[in-house]
């Protein structure tokens, strides 16, 4: 008996019960289209992230933390014989800044992947609108360069508010969600509070929205000098510097790179946001692997059928076994139906799969501040290697499951089954 035998026999075994076939084959449908719109929807919450992360992050940070200490100048003379030795010091206020940030950025200019280069100062404040407060974190930037470095000049919502800032000493942009907290609109006055208990006046200029909720409602920009005077630094002195590379995905080897020339801890951006990064992808897997239950559930619906249809056929394969027919074909002929049934559940199941995709991307509703980002849709990312992998994975998923029945087939005595009895 060769294969297109074995073939023709499934086929005939699948006709005979047909709303069985079809309920089969419907759960493997279901199934394959179930998981290629939760792999759309987790590659496509993990992209939205990742490019949100992009535009909102500079490409390359460089931190006040040095890789090679600095040794302090008295310490050696010009021959080399020691000097000066510190027994104690204790500097529980001294801040981590990059002194004579000027030099750091021209040790650094000769690398080519970079395009802009934007000093920041942090300062952690109060805000504060007559009675209402809110914690703040103000980041201290020349308007000029920081346009670019983390999509700040696409981002906001009155367009020329870096323009504005540059001219306005105490200006300041606020993110949306913050401005709606202080309830303060264009031009409105704001009283940013220190740990220290100092007051800076600061006037409103614009309004800028990211899409990250907890960006949008904690960060400000103001000018660079304003925030140097704030954290009590001098004017030489910035708690980090962004970077903009002309290739993101060069960034890791662009931040090695910098580190080595600058004596500065640099991070890519995606070192910057691992933890945001993780989250996603960890949640993204977890829903694959419950959702892939689904396929579970369905190979026990075909190993089922074809229980099922080993045990009405009993005496056929008796009567096979008798004629000489080998176990090795009687086990592929119930391994071709778990084929076919797989084969007609996938067919089904990826244009069905598109089709929610489809749907799901098409449903618009009202942009939400209650997670992480704010989104006025689901993002999908479909793609061809999506319905690959849910085709290969739900045809074997049905053939593994019509292994069980095809073996049990193959253990009947045909003596014991033509004698009347069910089993050898």
């Amino acid at each position: 008996m060769n294969y297109m035998d074995e073939a023709k026999i499934a086929l005939v075994h699948l006709r005979e019960r047909k709303r069985q076939t079809m309920l089969s084959a419907l759960g493997v449908a279901v199934g394959s289209a179930m998981l290629i719109t939760t792999i759309s929807v987790a590659r496509g919450s993990s992209s939205n992230v990742i490019s949100k992360v992009i535009d909102t992050s500079p490409h390359v940070l460089i931190k006040s933390e040095r890789i090679v200490p600095l040794l302090p100048d008295n310490l050696f003379d010009r021959q080399g014989r020691r000097v000066a030795m510190v027994t104690k010091n204790v500097t529980t206020d001294k801040k981590e800044v990059i002194k004579n940030y000027t030099e750091v950025v021209e040790s650094i200019r000769p690398v080519t992947q970079l395009q802009t280069i934007s000093p920041f100062v942090l300062s952690k404040v109060i805000a504060r609108n007559k009675t209402r407060v809110t914690p703040c974190l103000a980041r201290g930037v020349e308007p000029r360069l920081e346009g670019e470095i983390a999509g700040l000049k696409k981002n906001l919502l009155e367009q020329n508010a870096l323009e504005e800032l540059t001219y306005t000493t105490n200006g300041i942009i606020v993110g949306d969600l913050l401005a709606k907290k202080l309830r303060v609109d264009y031009h409105d006055r704001i009283v940013l509070v220190t740990k220290n208990s100092e007051e800076f006046p600061v006037t409103l200029v614009g309004r800028f929205s990211s899409g990250f909720n907890a960006k949008d409602e904690r960060e400000a920009y103001v000018n660079l000098a304003l925030a140097q005077r704030m954290e009590g630094i001098v004017s030489n002195s910035v708690s980090g510097i962004g970077l903009r590379t002309a290739d993101v995905g060069r960034a890791r080897q662009t931040a090695a790179k910098v580190q080595e020339l600058s004596g500065y801890k640099s991070e890519s951006w995606d070192e910057t946001n691992r933890n945001v990064i993780e989250f996603y992808n960890r949640n993204a897997v977890i829903t694959l692997v419950l959702v892939g239950f689904v396929f579970i559930v369905a190979g026990l619906g075909v190993s089922s059928v074809m229980t099922t249809v080993v045990l009405q056929k009993v005496k056929d394969i008796a009567i096979l076994r008798s004629m000489g027919v080998q176990r090795g074909s009687i086990t592929r002929i119930f391994m071709f139906e778990g084929f076919l049934i797989g084969v007609l559940g996938v067919l089904l199941g990826s244009p069905l799969g598109h089709m929610i995709c489809h749907f799901v991307s098409s449903i618009r509703f009202e942009a939400s501040t209650a997670g992480v980002l704010k989104s006025d849709r689901i993002t999908l990312v479909e793609t061809l290697d999506a319905h690959l992998i849910v085709i290969v994975f739900g045809i074997l998923i049905s053939v593994f499951s019509s292994l069980f029945p095809a073996r049990k087939a193959t253990r009947f005595s045909p003596v014991s089954v033509l004698r009347g009895e069910v089993g050898a």
